[in-house]
């Protein structure tokens, strides 16, 4: 398991799954960049059949990450 992803055992049905142009809309990316992501392993995703499907709380991760990420590099 990546160190940086939520643990999966967090992940529960009580969260409601979003599609990919619901997750592009939260972050204002096109869902092009949401499908890409999540095929790269960059986002953390949930593959129901052929379907992908995100949690609202791994995009959240996944901006907090990156905020971490920019304050870190500009430290150096």
């Amino acid at each position: 398991m990546n160190p940086a992803s939520p643990s999966k055992s967090a992940a529960s049905l009580s969260e409601p799954l979003l599609t990919c142009q619901e997750a592009a809309a939260l972050l204002s990316v096109k869902p092009a960049w949401i499908y890409a992501a999540a095929r790269s392993g960059r986002l953390t995703c949930v593959r129901i059949g052929r379907n992908v499907r995100l949690l609202r709380s791994d995009l959240e991760h996944f901006v907090s990450q990156q905020r971490t990420d920019a304050a870190h590099n500009r430290g150096r």
